[in-house]
């Protein structure tokens, strides 16, 4: 019993002994707590002194910003009321006098049309001083339209009014110039030659009209070919540096602060940067600046041929020959059709130079004087042949539109016989050569291409007028079954095809030479 009251008495020591420490721990704790709270014991952070952690890219934005300029253009538009219906210009919630008249009268009150009015839209762009006097170089499409042009430069409050020296559509370049009463610091102006992919590339502008901003980047790609009507000329370095809405025309510069392109479009869907910008290189622009400075305008060459840029090896291999430009059509009455080059030759020198392919025969002759007669060799049915041409101005040329779908062939519901290509094909009627202008023509009309056929591969499409296989020309059915007969797999192929680039009685037809390998059957 003694024992037990014993370690009763020792139980309860040590609980009232925990309570004891508990409250003392308790109130300890909290005395930390505050004492943190005022923090007697911290350091105060400091700032120190400005250190400029100056790097390329830093040393290229000072350099680069003060000739660097924001371009605003003003496009001024007239409106049209006519009977509720709004013109060009107008937002969908304009309101003016006579929409008030019309929710109590109805129609115009006035009759016909209301008195039109000024509609006025701006658009903001980049572009970059190359000359001290204040000439600026920018692109055609950021002035193109506008009836009054402003550029404001770096760390300048003054909006100075610019005039439009002159512009080239084809490149998308324009050439400004202010006059500020003082010097201008110009750019550096390297060579796009050199660039390679991988290059560092520093674009500057004012996307978005955040003027003097700057993005970096690599080189992506060089010499981008974007296939349509409106870049026949324009080779574009790509680059993954940030372009937005508001570059257009700023510069894009190399790790040495040298201008190597003009900043031009972007590849998106979001309306933004994706990675994929494109400048002009800026040995394609200061040759146009130069002209543009010297007589206002750019005049190039031309001789009035159509052609791939890229070769087609099977294209050359089935017409016997080993390098040079495949001729796809000759327009009539122009400098090719007079000098005898025709459909299917193949030109193999220009002035005296080798031509290895389209891009290298397009530099050739947009940079040849317009006037001066050279010399040309082309390659037909196994035989050079010598010729001599002189080139006439590109803007004076009336180019055939290479876009248009496929026209008609005659009756839509008529089916065709199926042939070995994968595509079927049915004789045309002397009435319907003669509505199609075919008379001299020959061919068969397609009426049907197979999904991933052969003749798919190659490029035909229904209503395209099949003319010749291999150089053979097909009059009839039985004449392509004949001329496919003896086709082998692994053989070059090459099929001639007349497609309407336009529509209706005076669309022009035009010649398309379509060339693969035959596959393994």
């Amino acid at each position: 019993m003694k024992f037990l009251k014993t370690q009763r008495s020792l139980v309860l020591l040590v609980l009232v002994a925990g309570l004891v420490a508990g409250v003392l721990f308790g109130r300890g704790f909290q005395a930390v707590k505050a004492a943190s709270g005022a923090a007697p014991d911290a350091t105060p952070l400091q700032i120190p002194d400005p250190v400029q952690l100056s790097n390329s890219f830093t040393k290229l934005a000072k350099e680069l910003e003060p000739s660097v300029v924001q371009v605003t253009s003003t496009i001024e538009q007239k409106t049209v009321q006519y009977r509720g219906r709004r013109r060009q210009g107008q937002g969908p919630d304009a309101q003016g006098p006579e929409d008030f008249f019309r929710r109590f009268f109805g129609e115009d009150p006035f009759g016909g049309d209301t008195p039109q009015r000024p509609f006025r839209q701006q658009g903001t762009g980049s572009g970059f001083v190359v000359d001290k006097n204040g000439y600026i170089l920018t692109n055609n499409h950021v002035v193109d339209g506008a009836t009054r042009v402003q550029v404001k430069l770096h760390d300048d409050p003054t909006e100075y009014t610019a005039k439009v020296i002159g512009t080239d559509p084809e490149l998308d370049l324009a050439v400004l110039k202010i006059d500020t009463k003082r010097n201008l610091l110009a750019v550096q102006i390297g060579n796009s030659d050199g660039v390679q992919v991988g290059d560092w590339a520093v674009a500057i502008g004012s996307p978005f009209g955040l003027e003097a901003t700057v993005t970096a980047g690599i080189i992506s790609a060089t010499g981008r070919d974007l296939p349509s009507r409106e870049h026949q000329l324009q080779r574009f370095l790509q680059t993954d540096a940030a372009i937005n809405p508001g570059n257009s025309g700023g510069p894009l510069v190399n790790i040495r602060g040298q201008v190597v392109g003009v900043n031009t479009m972007i590849a998106t869907s979001s309306g933004g940067s994706m990675g994929v910008g494109f400048a002009l290189p800026i040995n394609m622009a200061v040759n146009a600046y130069n002209q543009i400075i010297k007589t206002g305008k750019v005049s190039r060459g031309a001789i009035g041929i159509l052609f791939q840029r890229e070769n087609n090896p099977a294209l050359l291999k089935a017409y016997k020959a080993d390098q040079g430009v495949f001729v796809q059509s000759v327009t009539p009455g122009t400098p090719a059709a007079k000098a005898g080059i025709r459909d299917g030759d193949i030109i193999t020198q220009f002035n005296g130079k080798p031509v290895k392919d389209g891009e290298q025969l397009v530099n050739m002759v947009s940079n040849t004087p317009v006037g001066t007669k050279v010399p040309v060799a082309v390659f037909r049915d196994g035989k050079n042949l010598d010729m001599t041409l002189e080139v006439v101005d590109r803007s004076k040329m009336l180019s055939a539109d290479n876009r248009g779908g496929g026209a008609q062939s005659g009756d839509e519901n008529e089916e065709g016989q199926k042939v070995k290509l994968g595509i079927s094909v049915r004789s045309l009627t002397g009435q319907e050569r003669e509505s199609m202008n075919l008379q001299n023509k020959g061919g068969v009309a397609v009426t049907d291409v197979d999904s991933g056929s052969f003749a798919d591969d190659l490029g035909v499409r229904d209503g395209d007028i099949l003319v010749a296989i291999n150089r053979e020309p097909v009059n009839s059915v039985d004449d392509v079954r004949k001329a496919a007969a003896t086709l082998k797999p692994g053989e070059a192929v090459a099929v001639k095809v007349l497609r309407n680039a336009g529509q209706g009685d005076n669309a022009n037809w035009q010649a398309l030479f379509l060339a693969g390998t035959m596959p393994q059957q």
